[in-house]
């Protein structure tokens, strides 16, 4: 049985990132918004309150989470462009998840800001030489440096992840296909 933690296995942080990698990724985010918006597509109030896997969060809590997540990493990676090794901020996750915006609101505010989000950070990557890719900012939880190509791929990575924490619940739950 696949985990249901990690239904597109875990992010590998040894993988080799070649410029291939990263035109994928940037496709990747581009993509995203309007993946999530297909995967909840349909879906009830009820079906929204649904924890994709048992104390998992809610689908709704996931697309928030989404928003909070991205947000976050397109800061990053602006801090990586406009500083030398900035030190970054965590946040806790499973804290903003549990708020009451992450818990209740409709999924579309977070849907809208994922859109205009991704487009700029998509421009963003785009606009950048290969060398930017190498600038790094320090993740104090993680005790590491990660570069712009690293933080690109895991948030790449990040929203597939997700997407496809929905659309196995819709496969598991018997749900419409996402459309």
């Amino acid at each position: 049985m696949t985990d249901l933690r990690y239904p597109i296995g875990r992010f590998d942080m040894a993988a080799p990132l070649t410029a291939e990698t990263r035109v994928a990724a940037i496709a990747d985010l581009a993509a995203l918004p309007a993946q999530l918006r297909a995967a909840v597509n349909g879906l009830t109030p009820a079906q929204l309150d649904t924890p994709y896997r048992p104390d998992g969060w809610t689908v709704r809590q996931l697309v928030h989470h989404l928003a909070d997540s991205h947000m976050n990493a397109v800061t990053r990676v602006r801090l990586a462009l406009t500083e030398e090794t900035p030190t970054i901020k965590p946040y806790d996750e499973k804290g903003w998840a549990a708020l009451a915006d992450a818990r209740t609101l409709a999924v579309e505010p977070s849907l809208a800001l994922l859109e205009g989000l991704h487009t700029r950070w998509v421009v963003l990557l785009q606009s950048l030489g290969a060398d930017a890719f190498a600038r790094t900012v320090v993740h104090p939880q993680h005790g590491r440096t990660m570069s712009i190509d690293t933080l690109t791929a895991l948030y790449a990575w990040h929203g597939r992840h997700h997407v496809r924490h929905i659309t196995a619940l819709r496969e598991r739950s018997g749900w419409p296909a996402a459309r």
